[in-house]
Order: C-alpha cells, then sequence, then structure tokens
C-alpha cells in the first residue's frame, strides 16, 4: 500500500528547501539547491523536480503524492502566485502555469509566515489551538494569523503584514519604502540598528564599541546581552518593548489564545520573551490581560519551512 506524501518546498533568497511530508509531519526525503533568482522561476522548479525525481528513485518508498505545497515571498494563496517578492528578482510569477507543466497534483501556496503558522498548528507549539499568532524574527518580521482554525489572508491573499504596521510615522527607513515599520525594530537587522543608536546615546563599556555594523550580528548580542552588556541588555529592552506594544495591537484585532515566536532573534529565548511579555500586558486593552501566551516555536528551525508548506496542502484536504 503507497503512503500518502505531500511536497513541501521553501523558497528563500539564496537557498530553496524541499522535502515529501506525510499527515504526522514525518520526513520521507530533504533536500536543497540554490535558488539562483536571477535567473527565471521556470529555471528553479525545472532544476527542482529534476533533482526530485532523481532523489524519489534512490529513496525506494512507494508513495502517492497529494499535492505541493510552496512557501515564499509575496506569495498569493488565492492566485497561486509570487508577485514582486523583494530578495528574488522574479516580478510577478503564475507559479500554477508553471507547476502545471511538470505535474497534474494540487498545489497551494502562501508566504513563509503563514507556513510557519499552519506549521505550528499541525506540528508544533500550536496543536489543539485555533485561535494564534506566529511572528518571524529573521531578517525581517513575518506573522501568520490563524482565526478560529484557518489562516486569515484577508480580500486580496496578503492579509496579516503585522512587520509593516508603523511603529513611528518618521522612524527607521524600510525595505518595503515606508518609515518607522515594526520590522525596522524587530528582526535581526533591527536589533543590529538599536545597538548602533545606543552606542552613541550611553557611554558604557561594550565589546560593539570596536566593531562596525558588518562585523556583528544577532547572535553576538544575545551572547553580548547573556555575559552582562549593558548596551545588549538594553538592545533587547527596546525591541521587546516596541514589540510588546505592537503585539498588544494585534491582540485587540483576534483575541488570540498565544502568541509563537520563531526566527533567529526568537532563539534568544527569555531574554526577549520575558520582557515582551511584560510590555505587552502593560500596552493590552483591560479585557485581554493576562489571557495571552508568548511562547516559542516547538519546529526545528532548518525543517519548519517544509513542514509549514506541506501542511498548506494537508490543511486544504482536511477543510474538504
Amino acid at each position: 500500500m503507497s503512503i500518502k506524501l505531500v511536497l513541501g518546498i521553501d523558497i528563500g533568497g539564496t537557498n530553496t528547501v524541499f522535502g515529501l511530508i506525510d499527515q504526522e509531519g514525518n520526513e520521507y526525503l530533504m533536500s536543497s539547491i540554490p535558488t539562483n533568482s536571477n535567473q527565471p522561476p521556470e529555471d528553479l522548479f525545472n532544476r527542482l523536480f529534476l533533482k526530485f525525481d532523481e532523489l524519489t528513485k534512490k529513496i525506494n518508498i512507494d508513495f502517492h503524492l497529494v499535492g505541493i505545497g510552496i512557501g515564499a515571498p509575496n506569495a498569493n494563496y488565492y492566485k497561486k502566485t509570487i508577485e514582486y517578492p523583494p530578495n528574488l528578482r522574479w516580478g510577478y510569477v503564475e507559479v500554477e502555469n508553471i507547476i502545471k507543466k511538470f505535474y497534474t497534483q494540487p498545489i497551494a501556496l502562501t508566504n513563509d509566515a503563514n507556513a510557519a503558522a499552519l506549521g505550528e498548528m499541525y506540528y508544533g507549539a500550536a496543536k489543539g489551538m485555533k485561535n494564534f499568532i506566529v511572528i518571524t524574527l529573521g531578517t525581517g518580521l513575518g506573522s501568520g494569523i490563524v482565526v478560529d482554525g484557518n489562516l486569515v489572508y484577508g480580500n486580496d491573499g496578503f492579509a496579516g503584514e503585522i512587520g509593516h504596521t508603523v511603529v513611528f510615522p518618521d522612524g527607521r527607513q524600510c525595505g518595503c519604502g515606508k518609515k518607522g515599520c515594526l520590522e525596522t525594530y524587530a528582526s535581526a537587522p533591527g536589533i543590529k540598528r538599536t545597538v548602533l543608536e545606543l552606542l552613541s546615546k550611553y557611554n558604557y563599556e561594550s565589546k560593539f564599541r570596536k566593531l562596525s555594523f558588518d562585523d556583528f550580528d544577532a547572535k553576538m548580542i544575545t551572547d553580548a546581552a547573556l555575559e552582562g552588556d549593558e548596551i545588549a541588555l538594553k538592545a533587547f529592552d527596546f525591541t521587546a518593548k516596541i514589540l510588546g506594544m505592537k503585539l498588544a495591537d494585534a491582540v485587540a484585532h483576534t483575541s488570540p489564545e498565544a502568541i509563537i515566536l520563531f526566527g533567529g532573534l526568537a532563539n534568544a529565548g527569555d531574554l526577549l520573551l520575558i520582557p515582551t511579555k511584560r510590555y505587552m500586558e502593560e500596552y493590552l486593552f483591560h479585557v485581554f490581560k493576562n489571557k495571552v501566551k508568548i511562547i516559542k516555536s516547538e519546529l526545528n528551525e532548518g525543517k519548519s519551512a517544509v513542514l509549514g508548506a506541506a501542511a498548506l496542502i494537508w490543511h486544504d484536504i482536511l477543510k474538504k
């Protein structure tokens, strides 16, 4: 009897990871190829499916491919398109039309944060939850919002961009073209920018005084904070305050059971989670106080995007 599996694909700016996943989240194959975003998207899918066919012949599993799920920047669930992704040189891509040249199985795609939210619901920290928000804290700030067990896509398929809500109208320049977006403060590059601002504001001794912007990363800030570096500690407090404030706003919109933090900056653990929870409670409308948990993702960071992409298909199948 053949096993029912989904091909999950995570398209990143540098690499594209893919895997065969069953309904319980078990992986039967996991691999990656360079995205080569300077080439047309057809090139990526051609290379990906060639490698996929090659690998499935080697693993010798009798399986039935029930669908293909894709997580990608600026992916539209409704139209099955990728639209002018910021870290890929593609423009407007009709993904479904490209994949139909290779496979007839159903496809589903959404942005990486939405995929992460479904991954958490099926395989991670949100198991058993129907109302929650996932915040991905990496090079940007992504968000996936689940209400009554379903992802919120909105009217046009792009709902849930918490990272591009404004903290300070005349604040930091964002890659999206706006100023003061949450992403410019609560992200790996955002906390680095905060460190530089704090160095100019305070006279505290700090290891970062001898480093330029490109010489350190968010993990180094975490390590320095754990060692008691005052600048690093203040950077986390400032980041937590802004993140907590905006999460309080998000709670007012959807009243989630939990907010799940995922990604590089979330790996700071209690350095970020405890003050973010404290500030969120401070800014919450009173009817929501002490009701919303802030917890860390339970997904393996290296595989989470593929699991989430696969969960897109399983979710669609179970809804029918």
